[in-house]
């Protein structure tokens, strides 16, 4: 009887707080305005960078004989225009200060510790011109009905962003952005050791670091780092190294190989620095480092020892395996080192 009041009082304690979240749908956030103007510095640098040469975008001439009569901006750059820049919450002066993911927060107190992005897609109304001002506003769309996945047990959050124009005969919508993630308790999640006192709160599950996928491709990686050593896939044939492991060689197309040991040491090719959303149990801001080890390969890995203001492009870096979670889990990661 006891068990079944309990579950009972923890059903309507549920229903309070998803009363709360779901009350919070609908709900439209205020403005974030660009820094600056659509321009052609900006389009020029991000075409370079994603690889895209549509005269269109870079050329003034050509652009001048189009049915737009000048440059214009990928419409896949949409959301660039209105980023806060490198620091958080650097927004210009009238952005809002509200917080679109406090529906995140929210769930985060109940439990609902790990988030991971499902979808992301955007719509475009129509082509921005240089000389534009935009800003958006966020709608939280939709929280959805409670569901388990391999994941854990969540629930999916969907928020859009309306992208418009500052005209002075009125603002005109120019794209949408549907953002939508799974906030979820994770089901490898561990209970605490200790026995739970009768009728006391049950301790926080302790969280831990998902495991990589494994295959016959990769799992010679693994395993080497869990043994300390950093394996590379080489093709028996001619020799070529590749990363990410795979069954057949780029070049020769061989299905034979075997691996070398790597001596670990490389540079930092280029790297980001998460800050949010924040999934435990990984500690914040969080950097990881895209590395080009001597031997002529690259891999993604967490960096360590390193504040944000102190990692470089071309920085040294040694590789350094560490155990997570009482060893079920090892990891090579990366500490830069002195020239």
């Amino acid at each position: 009887m006891r068990t079944t009041q309990t579950m009972l009082e923890t059903k309507l304690a549920e229903q309070d707080w998803m009363s709360e979240v779901r009350a919070m749908v609908g709900r439209e956030y205020g403005r974030v305005y660009a820094w600056d103007e659509v321009n052609a510095p900006m389009i020029r640098q991000w075409c370079e960078i994603m690889g895209v040469d549509n005269p269109m975008y870079t050329d003034a001439t050509y652009a001048a004989t189009t049915e737009y009569g000048g440059i214009v901006a990928p419409p896949a750059m949409l959301q660039a225009w209105c980023l806060e820049g490198l620091h958080a919450n650097n927004y210009p002066p009238g952005s809002t200060t509200e917080n679109p993911y406090e529906v995140l927060r929210l769930m985060e107190g109940q439990g609902y510790q790990s988030v991971v992005a499902v979808n992301s897609d955007l719509s475009f109304e129509r082509y921005v011109k240089v000389g534009e001002k935009l800003y958006y506003t966020t709608r939280l769309d939709a929280v959805g009905e409670q569901k388990t996945t391999a994941l854990g047990t969540g629930y999916f959050v969907t928020l859009i962003m309306s992208f418009f124009s500052e005209k002075p005969a009125g603002n005109e919508k120019v794209g949408e952005l549907l953002f939508r993630v799974f906030k979820f308790s994770p089901a490898n999640a561990q209970s605490a050791t200790e026995a739970p006192v009768a009728d006391a709160a049950p301790a926080a599950p302790k969280i831990k670091r998902p495991k990589p996928g494994m295959s016959d491709d990769t799992r010679f990686f693994w395993e080497g780092a869990a043994a300390g050593k950093l394996l590379i896939q080489r093709c028996k044939c001619c020799g070529t190294l590749r990363h990410p492991p795979g069954p057949v060689c780029t070049k020769c197309h061989s299905f034979e190989w075997d691996t070398v040991e790597s001596a670990g040491k490389g540079s930092i090719y280029s790297f980001v620095v998460m800050h949010y959303p924040e999934v435990p149990p990984f500690d914040y801001p969080n950097p990881v480092g895209l590395i080009e080890l001597d031997e002529g390969v690259r891999l993604v890995a967490g960096l360590v020892g390193v504040k944000r203001n102190e990692i470089g492009i071309g920085q040294r870096v040694q590789v350094e395996f560490q155990s997570f979670d009482d060893g079920e889990l090892t990891l090579p990661l990366f500490r830069p080192v002195a020239p």
